[in-house]
């Protein structure tokens, strides 16, 4: 009998939507499967940057580095609306790093990556406005460069809309209990969550992209053997009261060798990131341990003429990178490259693991990861997404500003603040919600700030939003301006429409 799907993909971060969204658009039949809510561990946790890596370069870490850089304009032009470019600003420490050093460092990062639309570096004055704003007046030059901002956890949704968009099947919450080998297909037993209900569905080939559970996976569900080794690296961020008024950001060297950046977050924000340490705990269960806000206080405080202290601290967020043991001593020092491993193929349903990975060199992960797989898979065209924007996203890198003004001008009632925010968030997509509304009033009941129930419903109907946390911390970042009153009328919506659409499909 034929398998109801060419591919099974376990796990709906970045690395999963990637691999369903460029698979479906070769031709195969994809379905992906999700425990919890789309990005909802690791992939709504990083620090939102599509860069190189610059720290990377003194672990030698050449290829991951190039390969990194040649995405960031990659994937600037596939998603405008929720990637831009950011100047970063690297101060000299004359007890750190060299200035020698940091140059040769910056020349590489510039040269090594086939940089075409990102300004190159340059020497700046540290005690002059408006860098001087804010930062101890001991700091004099600096080293400013390039690199790109993306929203993680859309970037994520944004993959898994255009995989669905092609005719992948989609499913959040729902997970793979087991899945075992039937002569040349896989039964997979999958569990929905929210109802409790069980199904099975076969595939001729499975993708392990569980993220920090990928080993889990291989050795538990799938029942492998295999030996590979995966370390678990808590990183942790706070978000304080923004602390500059100019747009750079900044990467300040600490004394233990690693590296902190303090980016602006969100207009009113600074996002400060991130920790490296090793985890062995629940990972259902992953928060900021009190020993790591005041690491990132103390981090920043060394170059901030005002310290940030815990009290300041607005709101906090921790992933688990899922990285492949390298053996490395340090967290700081463990590969960040990803390791793809094959298991069967030749005379038996084959499952592929992904150990390791990075938000940037998701979509090159993806393009390997199906090289591997062609012989068992029915592809009907070669690697293609390199050229194809993702949902919301036809327009051109430069062109953010015009869509902006023309939204305003076509639905003038939105003001410039949430004109920016939904072209920010949901680019040309914005207006398959607001549709005729010529008032607020057309948007529905307001949940506080400015997000209105067509958002919302866009979200639940689109986007596979479920809960408040999913709209609120994954899809927007208006967490960080609803009270929690508001939260839970909002909760208390999505619950109740969520009720109201079961009911008409019964």
């Amino acid at each position: 009998m034929a398998a109801d799907y060419d591919l099974l993909v376990i796990g709906g971060g970045i690395n999963g939507t990637g691999i369903a969204r460029d698979a479906v658009g070769r031709g195969a039949s994809v379905m992906l499967v999700e425990m919890g809510d789309l990005a909802g561990a690791t992939s709504s946790a990083s620090t939102k940057l599509i860069h190189g890596g610059l720290r990377y370069l003194e672990y030698y870490e050449f290829d991951l580095v190039r390969k990194a850089l040649k995405e960031r304009e990659v994937l600037w032009r596939m998603a405008p609306h929720i990637a831009w470019p950011l100047r970063f600003i690297l101060p000299h420490h004359k007890d750190l790093r060299p200035a020698w050093l940091l140059r040769l460092g910056l020349f590489l990062y510039d040269h090594l990556g086939g940089r075409k639309l990102l300004p190159a570096t340059k020497t700046v004055r540290l005690d002059q406005q408006p860098f001087s704003q804010g930062l101890k007046q001991l700091f004099h030059k600096g080293f400013e460069y390039s690199d790109c901002w993306v929203d993680d956890a859309r970037l994520v949704v944004l993959n898994a809309r255009d995989a669905a968009d092609r005719g992948a099947d989609i499913r959040t919450r729902t997970k793979c209990v087991s899945a075992r080998r039937d002569g040349d297909t896989w039964t997979a037993l999958l569990k929905d969550l929210a109802t409790g209900e069980e199904s099975t569905v076969t595939a001729k080939v499975i993708v392990n992209a569980a993220g920090p559970w990928v080993a889990d996976m291989l050795n538990g569900v799938v029942g492998s053997n295999n030996s590979s080794r995966i370390r678990l690296v808590k990183g942790s961020h706070i978000i304080v009261p923004r602390q500059f008024d100019h747009d750079r950001c900044f990467i300040f060297q600490n004394g233990d060798g690693r590296i902190v950046f303090a980016i602006p977050y969100e207009n009113d924000f600074t996002l400060v990131g991130t920790t490296d340490v090793d985890f062995t705990g629940d990972l259902g269960e992953v928060e900021i341990s009190q020993d790591e806000i005041a690491y990132l206080c103390k981090a920043v405080s060394e170059y901030l003429e005002k310290p940030v202290t815990p009290a300041d601290v607005v709101h906090t967020y921790s992933g688990v990178r899922p990285l492949y043991d390298d053996g490395a001593k340090d967290a700081k020092a463990a590969t960040r490259d990803y390791v793809l491993e094959l298991d069967g193929g030749a005379d038996t349903p084959a499952v592929l693991s992904v150990f390791g990975g990075k938000i940037t060199t998701y979509r090159k992960l993806a393009e390997q990861v199906l090289a591997k797989l062609e012989p068992y898979l029915p592809f009907e065209r070669g690697v293609w997404t390199a050229g194809a924007p993702l949902p919301g996203g036809d327009f051109k890198v430069d062109a953010f500003d015009d869509e902006v003004a023309r939204l305003e001008k076509d639905y003038p009632f939105l003001g410039q603040v949430l004109a920016t925010r939904l072209i920010r968030l949901y680019g040309t997509d914005a207006r398959h919600f607001l549709g005729e509304a010529k008032s607020t009033a057309d948007l529905g009941q307001c949940f506080g700030y400015n997000l209105y129930e067509a958002e919302v419903k866009w979200l639940m109907e689109r986007e596979w939003a479920r809960t408040a946390a999913d709209v609120l911390w994954r899809r927007t970042k208006l967490g960080l301006r609803l009270s929690s009153e508001e939260a839970a009328v909002l909760e208390a919506f999505m619950a109740g429409y969520l009720a109201e659409r079961a009911g008409a499909a019964a």
